[in-house]
């Protein structure tokens, strides 16, 4: 039986040879096979892949001109690019379609075409995976997609270097850029501080998974250059109509582990970099990263997905179950120590000893050689690292967002996080705040039952607690030496 295929479709087990359109060709052995073995029908179905780029775009006045400039200026812009603005009140509509219609640009005497489509599709309830599933179905027939949010622009060369990996290598079925943040527009002291530790923390997760054999956990939507192929054979495996799924709070996580499944890695460029929307303030951030943490142990808890071959141990979920152990002992050792030194005060029982300089002097050195690891590193960057107190002030941030996810997840609250993160954007919601006010309380309870022991019992405490800390601090410490001398291969983040 003769298989359809509509006009302008492609199927799964489509195996035309694809070449990337930008820079020198990268020599493929078929095309050395002669004539008589075939080798002429194997020229033949050589051609350049082709790139269709989808926005999703919510609110994004602000940004979605620098987006689609960075994307018209790019080494090796998209075929076409769609943006799809949904549940939109803002001037966003006008400002992109300045940009619609057709658009040529000549790199090295090679002309590149691109069409920019905008289109408004209203109240979607999906929101952001919604918007991501339209722009797959306007995009059939490419080879492949390449994903942007709405505030993200590229680094000029961005898009050529993800074509040229995707096309080597068939293997991959999604390739993540190397994200970081755009510092130059950050206004007021606590805005700088926040984008030095959001650059600071994506610097050491980026760090991880390139030296991991550069295979990603997650294809964030930010910027990843999806293989058609490998999106149609997650549908079928999975039942899908459709890549994205809108059961799950972190949708480019679920997709990244089902890419995985189907036979195909997920990896990070090694190159291909790309600027990310900062959260500037505590709310913010605050809204984004709970939203991150409860999808992430949503994965993460048995039974949640049971979809998901592997499932809760799935490869691409070790380095979420890594992060979350090792917040588990940050907030345990810091509270211990401070709840132990507030106690020993309190009985004139505290002698210092000069060996707990050693884990603060260790994570100093380990956050410097993160600085100094990125690609574009600033003295704001070093003076972070080196000061010791911003990004230790920064931990405890992270910590509360931590907490909440955990507490939110555990409670059963029927809460929409994407709802949270875009009211704490327009400055909505008092939710960040909780997590100092519960650690006060936490606190003021547990210092409340200390004053009411004897003396003989406040020191059993101590004589049993020091103890375990200085065991949990050298394990942490030990792993933060780890991280100090391992061979990072040349990557720059």
């Amino acid at each position: 039986m003769t298989e359809v295929v509509l006009h302008g479709m492609r199927r799964a087990t489509d195996r035309v040879h694809l070449l990337a359109r930008s820079g020198q060709e990268v020599t493929d052995v078929s095309s050395l096979v002669p004539d008589e073995f075939g080798g002429g029908q194997a020229h033949h179905e050589r051609r350049h892949a082709t790139i269709s780029c989808i926005i999703p775009a919510y609110n994004e006045e602000s940004t979605i001109a620098d987006v689609l400039t960075s994307l018209l200026s790019q080494t090796r812009p998209p075929d076409a690019v769609h943006v799809i603005i949904n549940n939109t009140d803002d001037d966003t509509p006008e400002i992109a379609r300045q940009f619609a219609g057709e658009h040529m640009r000549v790199v090295k005497g090679e002309a590149f075409h691109t069409v920019v489509h905008v289109h408004d599709i209203g109240e979607n309830p999906d929101k952001k995976v919604g918007a991501l599933n339209y722009g797959y179905y306007v995009s059939r027939g490419y080879d492949y997609i390449l994903g942007v949010d709405g505030d993200t622009t590229l680094d000029r060369r961005c898009v050529e270097w993800l074509e040229k990996e995707m096309v080597t290598d068939p293997r991959i079925g999604g390739l993540s850029a190397i994200y970081t943040f755009d510092k130059s527009k950050v206004k007021g002291a606590m805005a700088r501080f926040l984008v030095a530790g959001q650059r600071a923390q994506f610097a050491g997760f980026n760090m991880d998974n390139l030296v991991r054999g550069r295979n990603m956990a997650v294809l964030g939507g930010q910027c990843s250059l999806f293989s058609v192929r490998a999106l149609e054979m997650v549908m079928y495996r999975n039942h899908q109509a459709a890549p994205w799924v809108r059961d799950s709070e972190v949708e480019d996580s679920k997709l990244s582990l089902q890419i995985k499944d189907a036979g195909f890695s997920t990896k990070i460029s090694a190159r291909a970099r790309a600027f990310v929307g900062p959260m500037t303030t505590l709310r913010a951030l605050h809204g984004q990263q709970v939203k991150w943490n409860f999808g992430g142990i949503d994965l993460l808890w048995p039974g949640q997905r049971g979809d998901t071959k592997g499932q809760p141990m799935h490869p691409n979920l070790r380095l979420r179950w890594y992060e979350n152990v090792s917040m588990l002992f940050n907030i345990g050792t810091r509270m211990s120590f401070l709840l132990l030194l507030a106690a020993a005060l309190s009985i004139d029982a505290f002698v210092f000893n000069p060996v707990w300089l050693i884990p603060p002097i260790v994570a100093t050195l380990l956050n410097l050689r993160i600085a100094a690891s990125m690609h574009d590193k600033s003295a704001t960057d070093i003076f972070y690292a080196l000061l010791f107190a911003p990004a230790e002030l920064y931990m405890w941030i992270r910590m509360g967002h931590f907490v909440s996810a955990w507490v939110q997840f555990f409670a059963r609250v029927e809460k929409d996080n994407w709802a949270a993160q875009a009211a704490a954007e327009r400055g909505r919601g008092s939710a960040y705040v909780m997590p100092a006010l519960c650690a006060a309380a936490t606190f003021a309870v547990l210092i409340f039952a200390w004053s009411q022991q004897s003396v003989g019992v406040q020191s059993a405490i101590l004589s049993v607690g020091w103890p375990v800390l200085y065991l949990v601090t050298v394990l942490q410490t030990l792993f933060m030496l780890k991280k100090l001398v391992r061979r990072q291969r040349g990557f720059t983040v």
